[in-house]
């Protein structure tokens, strides 16, 4: 080692100085490091590679704006974070925390990524390694949240930015400047007090410990109408660029068409008592959705002639072919030169398929989310009545 004391004064300073630097340097990586570990912001999750900087997403902070953090995933559960809910469980979750942001006007931190269900989904990502390791797992059964949504178009009602953006490591970066005044993590604290509380509405960032079993759980009142800033509507209006212009030229193929959407696959889950009964939550659906019943069903809502879209998830071909007789049918999959190009998954195609939906002149689902709502079905879409005999499929 060189002897410091025989160096020239200007040399001993610089080397000092140098040192100091390299000190400050290496604890400030060492406080940043630990800020991260117990702030609950995990960024360096298994989930998300957040490595990776969305840049074209990247907004500058400004001394007014504040953000809410709800966690890096959409959807969780209860103990079964491995697996993730359809897509309209997500949307819930999702549509909740943006109300919450809009409530408090923040800027709302969105997950970088989407789980997507394997259940609903049999296109593209299910090509996977039994091998795979959990991050590549995530990886191979998730969409990037951009992929899905037109973010810039959502901004314009509540400001968003991507976990995985340069602006959410500035936010952070900030927040452990700031100290005690930059970050507030709550759980349990109602929205009204997030707003008014100087505690909570002064800080820089407020992270939000949502409910274990899914986000949407916060949001307790959405059946207060009232209370509801958000419609259903909302996040099938903010589908991507790609899917939105997909969607207008099957719609512009189409022309003057009504539409219905029928649920059956994953909906029509039966199991058998131990008196070996057949047992299902939604015990008329099975029924309700054959060709024949919906003939009757929908004759008093559709004249004869028209054209009628259906989009389900029935995976048997040629099992609405029976509504010819009336109808001038359509799928998804008689413009499959329009959308196949711009999917990669089912949600994608359900994405379109929704926005084809909306452009109709009549639309009928298979259950009603409001009073005033066309359903085939007279089940209500959220059954908590326990699993029921499952009834006859003759007759409608």
């Amino acid at each position: 080692m060189r002897n410091l004391k025989n160096q020239p004064k200007s040399h001993l300073s610089k080397s000092i100085l140098f040192l100091a630097i390299s000190i400050t340097g290496i604890a400030f990586l060492f406080l940043f490091s630990s800020f991260i570990s117990t702030t609950g912001f995990y960024l360096s999750s298994p989930k998300i590679n957040l490595h990776v900087i969305n840049k074209p997403r990247t907004i500058s902070i400004d001394d007014t704006q504040k953000f809410l953090y709800w966690g890096h995933r959409v959807d969780c559960p209860g103990k079964h974070c491995d697996t993730c809910a359809g897509l309209g469980h997500q949307e819930s979750s999702l549509r909740c925390a943006l109300e919450e942001a809009l409530f408090l006007q923040r800027t709302f931190v969105m997950p970088a990524r989407m789980c997507i269900n394997p259940i609903h989904n049999k296109k593209g990502i299910l090509n996977q390694s039994s091998q795979a390791s959990s991050d590549e797992g995530w990886m191979a059964t998730s969409c990037a949240m951009d992929s899905l949504y037109d973010l810039d178009l959502i901004s314009k009602k509540i400001p968003v930015i991507l976990d995985n953006s340069e602006t959410w490591h500035q936010v952070l970066s900030t927040g452990m400047k700031l100290g005690a005044r930059g970050v507030a993590h709550v759980q349990g604290v109602s929205r009204v007090e997030l707003k008014e509380n100087p505690q909570y509405s002064n800080r820089l960032l407020i992270n939000r410990t949502a409910s274990p079993l899914a986000w949407f759980v916060e949001c307790k009142d959405r059946l207060n109408h009232s209370a509801v800033m958000l419609p259903y509507t909302f996040l099938p209006s903010m589908a991507a660029k790609k899917f939105r212009d997909a969607a207008d030229k099957v719609k512009a193929m189409l022309g003057d068409y009504d539409a219905i959407h029928v649920r059956r696959g994953d909906i029509l889950k039966t199991r058998k008592d131990r008196f070996g009964v057949l047992r299902s939550r939604h015990p008329h659906v099975e029924r309700d959705t054959r060709p024949e019943c919906i003939l009757q069903r929908i004759a008093k809502w559709i004249s004869p002639g028209r054209t009628l879209f259906i989009a389900s998830n029935e995976g048997k071909p040629g099992f609405f072919s029976p509504l010819g007789v009336r109808y001038k049918t359509a799928y998804s999959s008689n413009y499959s030169w329009i959308v196949d190009p711009v999917i990669e998954n089912n949600y994608q195609l359900f994405m379109i398929e929704r926005l084809i939906l909306m452009g109709a002149k009549t639309v009928i689902q298979t259950f009603k989310s409001e009073d005033t709502d066309l359903s085939l079905s007279d089940d209500p879409k959220k059954n908590t009545g326990g699993w029921m005999k499952v009834v006859s499929t003759e007759g409608c």
